[in-house]
């Protein structure tokens, strides 16, 4: 059981599956602030779920294309650990928000080719961890559906990274000795509905992530 995995449940959105998260394991928390996801969560809601979350895991506020009023006003009423930019934000905007907040920054991208990785270099020194997950259709993420993984071996990675889209508790463990990744983030393969997340699939999921 290698302890040093490190596991992300996303998109939560009850005290209830927050606390599923957490009893088992999960090293992050996410909550999602994007209107148009089912897993949307108002700052309120955010701030509330965020209050329960204990010290040592930590909490990440995902946001896509926010402005930088409602980024300064999340960041605020939230207090995340991390702020995961989701859309097409520039290196050099994340920049200024990391540097202005003190706030870890994440960058989730969209893997069609081995091109998107020889890109992302270029958010070299802006954020602190890169999320690879499936190319964006409707939603930015969480849609449940993987890529190829074998883009990423021998990738010389050059910014911590972590390993999204369609992971379950059935592939994650594939997924982490294909990839060798050392995070991983699940969102809509946990839920029994769109936005609704399953406390059993929760821990399978982490149980898996670890024994692997």
């Amino acid at each position: 059981m290698s302890q040093s995995t490190q596991i992300k449940i996303c998109g939560l959105s009850t005290p209830e599956t927050l606390s599923a998260a957490i009893g088992a394991g999960a090293t992050h928390v996410g909550l999602v602030h994007f209107e148009p996801s089912p897993r949307h969560l108002s700052l309120e809601d955010a701030a509330r779920l965020r209050a329960m979350v204990p010290g040592g895991v930590k909490v990440v506020l995902l946001t896509v294309n926010a402005d930088v009023a409602t980024t300064g006003k999340a960041i605020e009423l939230v207090k995340p650990d991390v702020i995961q930019f989701h859309g097409n934000e520039t290196p050099e905007w994340i920049k200024v928000v990391r540097e202005k907040t003190k706030v870890e920054a994440w960058k989730a991208l969209g893997v069609k080719d081995a091109q998107t990785l020889a890109n992302s270099a270029r958010f070299e020194g802006a954020v602190d961890r890169l999320l690879f997950d499936a190319p964006a259709k409707g939603l930015p993420g969480g849609n449940g559906e993987t890529f190829r993984w074998d883009v990423l071996k021998g990738f010389d990675h050059r910014i911590p990274w972590g390993l999204a889209g369609g992971l379950t508790p059935d592939n994650v463990a594939d997924a982490i000795r294909e990839t060798g990744t050392d995070m991983v983030d699940a969102s809509s393969g946990l839920e029994s509905a769109p936005g609704v997340k399953d406390v059993d699939k929760i821990a399978a999921f982490c149980k898996a992530a670890f024994e692997a």
